[in-house]
């Protein structure tokens, strides 16, 4: 059941979209890069991230869960 890739990835991607929640942090973070443009569409991307990487995560836990003896 660990060694289900895509476990491992929804669960990293949802740490990863939690903390890209700390909005101040992502915005100077984007803006010493050179991308503060994209800064006004986290609050339109982040949300959906989280949530697809959430149900992706109970999803394969569900399905570990029924393979395991």
């Amino acid at each position: 059941m660990w060694r289900d890739r895509w476990l491992v990835l929804a669960g990293f991607g949802a740490a990863l979209a939690c903390l890209s929640c700390l909005t101040p942090l992502a915005v100077v973070a984007l803006g010493v890069i050179g991308l503060s443009a994209w800064a006004g569409h986290l609050d339109i991307v982040v949300p959906p991230i989280l949530g697809a990487s959430v149900a992706l995560a109970i999803f394969r836990y569900r399905a570990a869960c029924r393979r395991a003896p």
